[in-house]
């Protein structure tokens, strides 16, 4: 498939030195969820600021600041923020109200799609709740093509910790060294290093690419199929001796 200039031009190595290749041959891929596999930017505007309507009142609704730390589980969030926890009740209420209108990106069912048929196993670790997003997929279609689902609720610390990572190899029972991480997120790249996996960068979604950048990934994608195409580009990974 052919490779446009942006995912060709793509770093393969990170701060330390390593080459993604180290990583080859991929035996998993843990997804984050929001940016990465669905595009739910508007849906969470449209909740965040019903919550803040319903349990702060007047004021502006800081969802600019709120969209900063996109990738945290919500409770987390709401004390970086020094907002009301309950905010989170309606946000989730609102949240699944309008799941409907959230849509799958453009490619990514197309890439989980071929990363099935290799035999690559697949993980989501989400900043949302487990339930919502296995409810999420499952309303998608996308469900049955992911081995594993977990929420931030479901491991003892959320992102930017890697436990989330952490649990999802432990359950796909692969590797941190044949593992990558798909992220938008500064704290989806924070969490893959922390579990020694390689860290992807997606920037298909409403994401701080300068702030992405900067933290130098493993590779950056513009689109999902980058991710099979960054694939053919690397070199066959040196066996050990």
């Amino acid at each position: 498939m052919p490779i446009d200039q942006p995912a060709a031009t793509a770093p393969t190595t990170g701060p330390d030195g390593h080459a993604l290749a180290a990583f080859l041959p991929l035996r998993a891929v843990v997804f984050d969820l929001d940016g990465v596999i669905v595009d739910s930017f508007d849906v969470m505007r449209r909740a965040f600021l019903a919550a803040y309507e319903e349990v702060v009142g007047d004021g502006n609704p800081p969802f600019e600041e709120y969209s900063r730390h996109l990738g945290r589980y919500f409770p987390d969030i709401m004390r970086i923020m020094g907002l009301p926890l309950a905010l989170e009740e309606p946000f989730v209420r609102e949240s699944y109200r309008l799941a409907p209108e959230v849509t799958v990106h453009a490619g990514a069912r197309e890439l989980l799609t071929e990363l099935n048929r290799r035999g690559i196993r697949l993980a989501v670790a989400t900043g949302k709740s487990g339930p919502r997003a296995r409810s999420l997929l499952d309303q998608l279609g996308l469900l049955h093509h992911f081995d594993q689902v977990l929420g931030s609720d479901e491991v003892p610390r959320a992102k930017p910790a890697p436990d989330i990572v952490l649990r999802a190899l432990e359950l796909l029972d692969v590797p941190a060294e044949r593992t990558v991480m798909v992220g938008d997120a500064v704290t989806d790249l924070a969490s893959a290093r922390g579990a020694g996996v390689g860290a992807i960068a997606a920037l298909w979604g409403e994401t701080d690419e300068a702030a992405l950048l900067a933290e130098r990934p493993d590779a950056v994608l513009r689109r999902p199929a980058d991710l099979l195409d960054l694939l053919a580009l690397l070199p066959d990974p040196v066996p050990a001796h």
